[in-house]
């Protein structure tokens, strides 16, 4: 007999996977992995962040569309 992925399968998933992360501050800090989803706490010294984020500006403060 085989177990389903239903609603019984979801009172079996009571185990802690993030706790609160020391640098962000954000619910995102895996235990088993040991780094922050967020901010990448664990693994790096600087912040992790991606070019498509933000949206480049030009001289005047205008963000361009």
């Amino acid at each position: 007999m085989t177990r389903g992925k239903g609603t019984v399968a979801m009172g079996r998933k009571n185990k802690k996977t993030h706790i609160i992360c020391r640098r962000c501050g954000r619910h995102t800090y895996h235990l088993g992995r040991r780094k922050c989803a967020a901010c990448g706490f664990g693994s790096s010294s600087k912040y992790k962040r991606f070019t498509w984020q933000w949206k480049p500006c030009k001289g005047d403060g205008d963000r361009l569309k």
